[in-house]
């Protein structure tokens, strides 16, 4: 009778399945595992690397490790089938065919990766087959929108009238671990990392439209003091304009969205991006035959001249000699006569390599989630500033603030989705109350909360 009952109960239960059990899947798989009995699913942790999946789920009883290609279009459609809801934590590229797949079998999907083109088109298939496809769910995106329009609710429901709003994210090493000249180490996908920026950002200044380049993004820097935590380097996103329809902000003067790093990054990183470094659009012929210093010298120009190279390099950033910023460029080891041995490489993949030896987040290394919302806003006669902050520290190299961040309402939301909870259908962001609400709710429950203050600007 008990063996009946128990083959009964794994007949009713309900299927979540996660594709993809990177560097941000640790929360979300523990979350997901420590809720599976009372919301009755089982969890099933589909990677490329199936000894990855099962360490992840340790052991848990309603977790199942499955080898996973997305180049396999028959698991794919078999995996979704046998699945009540899909998250995605593939890399961004790679959502499209599991959106479809879903789409078509009618089942909800969940990602923290940006709505593309592409995934929009599929929002009116998604509404008629009743399903959610919830994107932009992690961190940034995702809390920021979250935390964002609860404010922007708030004080358009007291009648205020928002003068501007700028919102900036870091995911960053703790100061207990911040062990090197640059004071970053790889907490999330590296590439993504070294990409960063590229592209025209664009957002609205006191009703203009303004564009920085990549070219002159890592120098027109602002500073960004966060109550606690000291100052920051604050550089903008690709595309701020947008969100002035998502958030509802059409007339706002001033929108800006923005990355945080530690104060003096951004001068360095500007060194790698006008030597060209971070550039992935072509290969290097006999990458694997250069040594880094020869990798270097192939991209000065023949007017900078000396046998020194990096003090050619200083001078070819009109930086002077022994200035700080080539000590600690020289400290990554981009200056070496040491064999990159990358084939065919980009040079960002040759960057890349050579900074996740310097960057790597050590097994007892912590690192740390700073996010700051700015609103100035007019009420009545009088005009104010709200500041909202978020800080979360990570307990180690797995268990990271930004795997808990990323994670954690992806799975939130997920199981929301389950117990119908939130009921929206179609392509979705979270900016409307029936998502943030529950969502903001349980992640305050979990610890991370936002500081709130409001000062009269005279």
């Amino acid at each position: 009778m008990w063996e009946m009952y128990l083959r009964l109960k794994f007949f009713f239960m309900r299927n979540v399945l996660l594709i993809g059990a990177g560097r941000s899947s640790s929360y979300l798989i523990q979350y997901l595992l420590d809720h599976a009995g009372e919301g009755q699913w089982t969890l099933t942790v589909a990677d490329v690397s199936e000894q990855n999946a099962k360490e992840k789920i340790n052991g848990h009883p309603s977790g199942k490790p499955l080898r996973f290609d997305i180049q396999d279009e028959s698991l794919l459609k078999s995996e979704v089938k046998n699945a009540d809801l899909v998250i995605s934590m593939l890399p961004a590229h790679m959502h499209l065919p599991v959106a479809q797949e879903c789409v078509h079998q009618k089942k909800n999907l969940v990602t923290a990766s940006y709505v593309t083109k592409e995934m929009h088109e599929l929002d009116a298939e998604a509404k008629a087959n009743g399903i959610i496809i919830l994107n932009e769910c992690g961190l940034d995106p995702g809390i920021d929108h979250m935390s964002a329009m609860k404010i922007i609710h708030e004080l358009q429901e007291k009648g205020a009238s928002l003068d501007y709003f700028k919102s900036f994210t870091g995911g960053l090493v703790a100061p207990e671990s911040n062990d090197n000249p640059w004071g970053y180490k790889f907490s999330w996908n590296p590439r993504n990392v070294i990409l960063a920026g590229q592209g025209t950002a664009k957002y609205i200044e006191d009703g203009k439209y303004k564009y920085i380049p990549y070219n002159r993004l890592f120098s027109q820097v602002e500073t960004i003091q966060v109550e606690g935590q000291g100052s920051f380097d604050g550089y903008a996103n690709r595309d701020s304009l947008a969100y002035r329809k998502i958030y509802g902000l059409n007339s706002i003067p001033t929108l800006l969205r923005g990355t945080l790093r530690q104060q003096g990054f951004c001068e360095k990183w500007n060194v790698f991006v006008q030597l060209g470094l971070t550039d992935d659009s072509y290969l290097i012929e006999d990458s694997e035959h250069l040594t880094y210093g020869s990798w270097i010298e192939s991209y000065l120009p023949k007017t900078v001249q000396g046998s020194d190279l990096k003090l050619r390099v200083a001078k070819f950033m009109n930086l002077v000699p022994g200035h700080p910023v080539m000590r600690d460029i020289e400290w990554t080891g981009i200056f070496e006569d040491r064999p990159i041995r990358l084939k065919n490489a980009s040079p960002a993949q040759i960057l890349q390599q050579l900074l996740e030896e310097k960057w790597k987040l050590n097994n007892s290394d912590k690192d740390m989630i700073v996010m700051q919302h700015l609103f100035g806003y007019t009420l009545g006669a009088k005009k104010f500033q709200h500041t909202s902050s978020l800080v979360v520290k990570g307990e180690n190299s797995v268990f990271t603030a930004m795997a808990r961040t990323v994670g954690l309402p992806v799975a939130i939301a997920a199981r929301f989705i389950l117990n119908g909870e939130i009921k929206m259908n179609g392509v979705q962001v979270p900016v409307h109350k029936e998502i943030y609400q529950p969502v903001l709710r349980e992640l305050s429950r979990l610890g991370i909360e936002f500081n709130e203050k409001t000062k009269e600007l005279i």
